[in-house]
């Protein structure tokens, strides 16, 4: 029929066809192959630990790989952003349920809290299913934010200005009190209830969420009374625990020990004690994964050992999880870990232009607060295993073991992908102009450029 355009057949075509970001479909495309190839190599340990074989784990990887990748086609696919940003104003309603499920020890039905490493951080769903629950708060929290910095651009709070023409709570008329209840209260609601089970990922979470408000167009002077009094209570519960040996606190001590050590030299502390001794053994249970990923970084060299061929898998238990940079490195080489970089580097530069091309507050801080969610994740745990910081629990994304993480970040990734969609042309005439499109009104894709330069250091 005259005026339609009919659709070429063939794979490139049908490639050519997909109207999100395909530089992005070629990075998530590229890191859920590279989880497949580095945990079928992995996972000698964890094969044993849970009497399985590395055969059953490459099958239960591949299956979560299709799942993911459903779920990134799915989100792919919606192509209204108000679909998004009313779902994501139950981010934080989510994340509380889910963080009060663990601090008070609540059981519905088959979901029941479970304990890992010394903590309450997880949920196990019908005995079949372990969900950590920071997991789901890094990107529930993300988009709830991105909402609740929306709506108070547009003082769309029907609550607070309902409220505010109430007697008695007419002070949630003021902008302070409309920002204190929807966004810096839940931010210091999630971090206290995350810190139960882990500090690190209050840290961490607490940190993305902080930087996702700034970069919607909070001003950091508005933070720092927040950030000062979010200073005292971490001193105060730091004194309390070290002065009680983590009697109370116990995870802010375990926080301080990991600290503790990372500031002294491992080696140093075994040559300090003699062979054979209870003391020798001690010492070396506790420094033997961050010595070992070290090893680890140092025998892969440029081109690594090849495939199947470390050592260290068998000495790490966490090899799959929180070391797994570490492995890429030790069989794959600098080569291998040049590819993983710029993988993370490449998604923080399209996100960018991405960020740039969306035409709402909450389309770019949402995609500027998943990107560097994804991002900064995956520098930190890179870091860790470089030895520049203290063991902080926290996975390389779409590539490290642990389900509930991989299919957090696949939603993350289709929510990028189908926001990406819908700014297609307008980054299509941005990737072909002769000079970069800049707005200098645009506080979000002027700070997502400045984040950009972490890769370039």
């Amino acid at each position: 029929m005259a005026g339609k355009t009919k659709r070429k057949g063939g794979f490139w075509n049908f490639v050519d066809n997909f109207e999100g970001d395909k530089i992005v479909w070629m990075i998530v495309l590229l890191l859920i192959m590279i989880s497949i190839l580095a945990i079928s190599s992995s996972t000698s340990l964890l094969a044993i630990e849970t009497k399985s074989t590395r055969s059953a784990i490459i099958v239960e990887q591949m299956k979560i790989a299709a799942l993911g990748l459903a779920l990134i086609i799915g989100c792919y696919n919606i192509k209204r952003i108000k679909f998004f940003r009313f779902i994501s104003q139950f981010g934080f309603i989510l994340s509380l349920g889910l963080l009060s499920m663990l601090v008070f020890h609540i059981s519905l039905g088959g979901i029941k809290p479970v304990n890992i490493n010394g903590a309450t951080r997880a949920l196990s769903i019908m005995g079949k299913f372990t969900l950590h629950v920071s997991e789901v708060v890094k990107v529930a929290m993300v988009m709830y934010l991105a909402w609740a910095v929306d709506t108070y651009r547009k003082d769309g709070f029907t609550l607070a200005n309902s409220l505010a023409e109430t007697r008695y709570f007419s002070f949630m008329g003021r902008d302070f009190w409309k920002k204190a209840f929807y966004i810096y209260g839940p931010i210091l609601i999630v971090c206290v209830g995350l810190m139960d089970g882990s500090n690190s990922a209050a840290a961490f979470i607490g940190l993305i969420m902080g930087v996702t408000i700034l970069i919607g167009g909070i001003k950091i002077r508005e933070l720092i009374p927040f950030a000062l009094v979010g200073v005292v209570l971490i001193g105060l519960a730091v004194g309390v625990s070290l002065a009680t040996e983590g009697k109370v606190f116990e995870r802010v001590y375990t926080a301080a020990e990991r600290i503790k050590r990372f500031s002294e030299n491992p080696e140093q502390q075994l040559l300090a004690q003699k062979r054979g001794t209870k003391e020798f053994q001690e010492v070396l249970d506790k420094v033997r994964q961050p010595i070992s990923a070290k090893v680890a970084v140092s025998e892969g060299g440029l081109m690594g050992k090849g495939p199947g061929r470390s050592t260290q898998r068998y000495i790490v238990p966490v090899m799959f999880g929180d070391y797994m940079f570490s492995f890429i490195v030790e069989e794959y080489g600098l080569f291998g870990a040049l590819v993983v970089l710029i993988l993370y580097g490449s998604l923080l530069a399209r996100g960018s232009i991405i960020v740039r091309n969306c035409d709402s507050v909450f389309a770019k801080t949402a995609v500027a607060g998943l990107v560097i969610l994804i991002s900064g994740q995956a520098l930190l745990h890179m870091f860790v295993n470089v030895d520049l910081g203290p063991l902080t629990g926290q996975t390389l994304p779409m590539i490290s073991h642990g389900n509930a993480s991989f299919l957090c970040f696949s939603i993350a990734f289709g929510i990028i992908l189908s926001i990406s969609r819908m700014a297609k042309k307008k980054i299509d005439k941005e990737t072909f102009a002769a000079e970069p499109i800049v707005e200098a009104s645009d506080p979000v894709g002027d700070e997502m450029d400045t984040l950009e330069n972490i890769y370039d250091i």
